[in-house]
């Protein structure tokens, strides 16, 4: 049907049905021209888990999947560690700007982590990276009653100084920015946390936690990103899902000082 066979009326809301949604939110898992100029690059592709494996494995477990342009975790309470092992990127990364977005099922946690080394001697994901915390604010016991462990905080390290996670079923957008140190988290277009990492406070604050035990953990300036499939939590007897779609990337260079020559 062409313009000209809508009425004044149906016309007006047409477009408006057309702009009421963003034109980014409009196609998923691509990138617009102006992304791909701005260096810009997909980490998924909207068809498959190419480019992704489990941590510490060869292939990925199978409760992870593709449906409807998503990659889905659907797991139970139980179950072998090899089926639902965190999904982590074939290459690692430093210095970055990285976009996604996520959806679960009401009561469950997971997280993104960064800068994760693979090692036979770790058994999770988080023994090395680094985790921005996503969970439903509305039943997650005790994580979503525990500063330091809601959705967008860095996991048992620093908190977001407000809520800002989306009813469980609705899509959340989040960015981690990584950038020789400097880490910024964003959910929902707001700052949840802007911290450096290695330097002494960092070093301080990392002495009062579990972590000071765990000898890789942000040990390394480069590394994987993971996507966490191993936390349990959910309603009880229920399965527990999973959903991301949107994963894209940005490298970030800082140009390399050079000392003028006498000349």
């Amino acid at each position: 049907m062409t313009l000209r066979h809508f009425s004044g009326s149906a016309m007006v809301l047409a477009l408006a049905t057309l702009f009421a949604t963003p034109l980014w939110a409009q196609s998923h898992n691509a990138l617009s021209a102006q992304e791909r100029a701005e260096g810009w690059q997909l980490l998924f592709d909207g068809h498959s888990l190419k480019g992704w494996h489990g941590y510490n494995q060869k292939g990925t477990g199978t409760d992870w999947s593709v449906v409807d342009g998503a990659i889905r975790l659907e797991r139970g309470h139980d179950g072998d560690l090899k089926d639902f092992q965190d999904l982590i990127t074939d290459a690692s990364y430093a210095n970055y700007d990285l976009k996604l977005e996520w959806k679960m099922s009401p009561c469950a946690d997971s997280g993104v982590l960064f800068n994760v080394h693979e090692t036979p001697a770790d058994t999770y994901s988080f023994q090395s990276g680094v985790e921005m915390q996503i969970a439903d604010l509305a039943c997650t016991v005790p994580d979503s009653r525990v500063l330091y462990e809601r959705s967008g905080d860095m996991f048992d390290l620093y908190a977001a100084p407000y809520e800002s996670v989306r009813e469980a079923g609705q899509w959340n957008q989040i960015e981690i920015r990584v950038d020789h140190g400097h880490v910024q988290f964003v959910q929902n277009g707001r700052t949840t946390v802007d911290t450096t990492l290695w330097d002494g406070a960092w070093h301080a604050r990392v002495a009062q936690t579990k972590f000071a035990h765990w000898p890789n953990f942000a040990r390394f300036h480069q590394g994987h990103i993971a996507l966490q499939g191993t936390e349990d939590k959910g309603l009880s007897g229920q399965p527990i899902h999973l959903w991301f779609r949107d994963i894209r990337i940005k490298p970030l260079w800082k140009p390399e000082r050079r000392k003028l020559r006498n000349v």
